[in-house]
């Protein structure tokens, strides 16, 4: 008990205490976080689908017709003909054989990793991999080996020097944090010299990268030849919980393996219903990711220019590298007060000295928007010394 009461106030004095804030709006450019009107420059909805009518209305016509509930797991009672018909489209936008749904994305990588490796395999990850993705490896019991962030070298010396055993490579599509997109064509080059079988975690991705909006793989032309295709439901598409796409019998393999699959409720009905109609709106609205990406470039271009640090963002995600813990965490509260929240990301999540704000865009900020976040921004940095 002393431990844990200890823990807690070391984490405060250090400013990397954790709260919540509350929305009583949907996750709009404008909503209310704690009773409090707020341009919102932090959510993951990329197409600003979570107030979407068509969506809502897919979520009550699913409700209206099955329930609530998914009443089981997927190998019980848990499976409708919504799910049988998501995982078929999945397949599809992703241009795969077959996929598998999951109830979070977080469960998807635990499940797929700790599925497929175990400790006779070798699984090279990206030092920056999302935690999902370092839990997995470590729950599968395999030799886990760490290279450099999109390092080439590094990854290539390292298979090298264990070629022979079963490999897994595996590497976040997007970085979260830092919003660089992974070496993906690379990375499948060393794959196939040593017969190594690759997964790509396109949380980030879908939905916003590639000209059919798939992903990484679809970015770099490469769908058939990433053997393990990850996705989130919950970010672009606006619903809840992840995939994985590939070949039959690596989704048949997983179906019968991934714990976080077998062990758990299924998704509800609306849910699935959501997911669908929103695959839809990517496929037919390539224009939305239009905007997006043109909106992150323009304010990610203007933020270096003013002087802020923001890495080698190539996505709607642009960090602003500020490094000390305490000194991010005044960056966010004054930007509230300005009626703008970008919360301020610290350790654990990202390394020490690395304390940030994370803003991420939707495809429906106006101009105006930009415009005033990026002079409250440009304000404030120069008055905590920032820039």
């Amino acid at each position: 008990m002393e431990k844990i009461i200890a823990y807690l106030e070391e984490i405060k004095k250090q400013g990397l205490y954790r709260e919540m804030r509350y929305l009583s709006a949907p996750q709009k450019p404008h909503t209310v976080i704690d009773g409090r009107k707020v341009l919102l420059m932090a959510s993951n909805s990329y197409l600003g689908l979570c107030d979407d009518n068509r969506l809502k209305a897919a979520a009550i016509r699913a409700i209206e017709k099955y329930g609530v509930g998914s009443g089981g797991s997927r190998l019980t009672t848990g499976s409708y003909q919504l799910h049988k018909e998501l995982e078929q489209k999945i397949a599809r936008f992703k241009g795969t054989e077959a996929s598998i749904v999951f109830n979070t994305g977080y469960m998807t990588n635990v499940g797929a990793i700790a599925g497929i490796a175990d400790k006779s395999w070798v699984v090279f990850s990206d030092e920056l991999n999302h935690a999902s993705i370092i839990d997995g490896c470590r729950l599968s019991g395999a030799k886990i080996v760490v290279y450099k962030h999109c390092d080439m070298d590094d990854l290539y010396k390292k298979v090298k020097e264990f070629q022979g055993n079963p490999i897994l490579i595996v590497t976040d599509g997007v970085f979260s944090m830092d919003g660089d997109i992974a070496p993906l064509d690379d990375i499948v080059k060393i794959a196939e010299e040593f017969s190594a079988l690759t997964m790509v975690d396109d949380a980030h991705a879908t939905g916003v990268l590639g000209p059919k909006g798939a992903g990484t793989g679809d970015y770099f032309g490469l769908k058939d030849k990433i053997d393990l295709q990850m996705g989130t439901l919950s970010k672009a598409l606006a619903s809840e919980g992840g995939f994985i796409a590939g070949k039959q019998y690596l989704i048949d393999y997983l179906r019968n393996k991934a714990r976080s699959f077998i062990f758990t409720t299924a998704l509800a009905p609306a849910t699935i219903a959501v997911a669908i109609k929103a695959i839809e709106i990517v496929e037919r609205e390539p224009e939305a990711r239009r905007v997006l990406l043109n909106n992150a470039n323009w304010l990610q271009n203007k933020l270096h220019d003013a002087g802020f640090k923001t890495l080698d963002s190539q996505t709607p995600i642009i960090p602003i590298v500020v490094g000390d813990s305490e000194k991010a965490l005044q960056f966010s509260n004054q930007l509230l007060e300005e009626g703008i929240y970008i919360p301020a990301i610290r350790p654990p999540t990202v390394p020490p000295g690395t304390s940030r704000l994370r803003l991420s865009l939707m495809a429906t900020h106006s101009q105006d928007d930009l415009n005033y976040a990026l002079t409250k921004i440009v304000q404030i940095g120069k008055r905590l010394n920032i820039i």
